[in-house]
């Protein structure tokens, strides 16, 4: 009865977060005396389908379809169900990210297994099996109790240490059996934003909020995402104001984003806001108001015109990236 994991993959390649799920799927199948076998759907060149064997897969199962190369909830849920079955796993992972979030719920229904989103550590005990979670908007946590056969975990980002192993995976083809039902849905086109890094996938972000005072004075914004290879965000009374995209828009009715660095220039920390990005590893906050709300959830501030900082961390930047 192995940990099945679900390993997403972005145009046949994985990425960090899926290394950080074999990792976290590895340790609970320790604590359990079991094996951990990861799931990939999609095509992907077997170099790289061997990847989550280095953070603890001994086996991986690969689902090739072509109708399978952009994600349709329905027909995804219906394979991992069919794989969960097949083996037997009384432990399943996702990410909590939009994928997982929209996978996770089908598959507990499919399946009748509880599911707790958002754990954001290794079980604190298995019987019962125990998870923490954020709760509050990251203020406070839950241990929560599954007490169903089948047990559905989404793990929020950044909050496991990628463990590289040595194992050497298997991999295994899986033919699943889908219905008319499994495709109602059609993706008839996908368009790719291209040249700047995704707010959803960066590791850093950039941020700025209605202290930058208007939209005329974003391009250190943007010249500081560009030298970090940085995302760019904003809080939702800039997006309201029309000075950025609604899709740079982060916060609890925006994007939940959990990079590692998420520098936030000019923005006071609104509970809303904070729910969206409480979950980044290092929190650096600029704002000229020292009692602002950010200060409360920073790793890190500046009190100051983030108009005259910006620039000098800037420059700071650039002579760095000389000297390397």
């Amino acid at each position: 009865m192995p940990v099945l994991v679900y390993t997403e993959n972005w145009d046949g390649k994985f990425k960090k977060l899926s290394f950080e799920l074999v990792s976290y799927a590895s340790e609970i199948a320790k604590m359990m005396g079991t094996s951990v076998t990861a799931l990939s759907i999609g095509n992907v060149e077997q170099n790289e389908l061997k990847k989550p064997g280095s953070y603890g897969a001994s086996k991986i199962i690969e689902v090739k379809d072509d109708r399978l190369n952009h994600l349709i909830n329905s027909a995804y849920s219906s394979i991992i169900s069919q794989v969960a079955e097949s083996e037997g796993a009384n432990v399943i992972v996702f990410s909590n990210n939009f994928t997982g979030k929209a996978l996770s719920p089908r598959v507990s229904v499919k399946l009748k297994a509880g599911l707790v989103s958002g754990v954001t550590a290794l079980p604190s005990n298995l019987d019962p099996f125990t998870v923490q979670k954020k709760v509050f908007t990251g203020k406070a946590f839950a241990n929560v109790v599954i007490k169903s056969d089948i047990k559905i975990l989404t793990l929020s980002q950044n909050s496991f240490e990628i463990i590289e192993t040595e194992n050497n995976a298997t991999i295994e083809a899986f033919t699943p059996e889908f219905t008319d039902n499994d495709f109602r849905t059609e993706v008839k086109d996908v368009t790719k934003v291209t040249g700047k890094v995704l707010l959803t996938d960066a590791e850093i972000v950039v941020s700025g909020g209605r202290g930058m005072k208007g939209p005329e004075n974003w391009k250190p914004i943007e010249e500081l995402a560009e030298l970090l290879v940085a995302a760019t965000a904003c809080s939702r009374p800039v997006s309201d104001e029309g000075w950025r995209p609604h899709e740079e828009h982060t916060g609890q009715t925006g994007k939940i984003i959990a990079p590692n660095l998420y520098i936030a220039c000019g923005i006071s920390g609104a509970i809303q806001h904070l729910a969206g990005v409480s979950s980044s590893k290092f929190i650096v906050a600029i704002n000229k108001d020292n009692d602002a709300p950010i200060f409360e959830a920073a790793d890190y501030g500046i009190i100051g015109d983030v108009n005259k900082v910006l620039p000098e961390i800037i420059e700071a930047v650039k002579e760095l990236k000389a000297e390397s």
